[in-house]
């Protein structure tokens, strides 16, 4: 799911990055954590489609990550939006 947008004052603008598509990847990113005030480091592997979001003053870019062969055990979706500056590739 992408970044919620709903009454934001800064539209989401999708785009598509053909560099990165296919590209072999980790992200880290962080969610609430049950039934605490702090949110939680959460990991995620997979294969970048090339979409991405930027949304934001200034704009952050957000990539789609698929085919996730990590992520945590109640994450039920098979895909997930990392920010650019928290990915990390196999290649590199």
């Amino acid at each position: 799911m992408a970044p919620a947008d709903a009454g934001d004052a800064y539209p989401m603008r999708p785009g598509f990055d053909g560099a990165m598509a296919g590209r072999v990847a980790e992200c880290e990113g962080g969610g609430p954590a049950a039934g605490g005030a702090f949110g939680g480091r959460e990991e995620f592997a997979g294969t970048l489609t090339g979409e991405y979001v930027d949304h934001g003053d200034p704009p952050w870019r957000w990539y789609r990550l698929v085919g996730l062969s990590r992520k945590p055990a109640s994450y039920p979706w098979d895909a997930v939006w990392c920010e650019s500056g928290s990915l990390f590739f196999a290649d590199e």
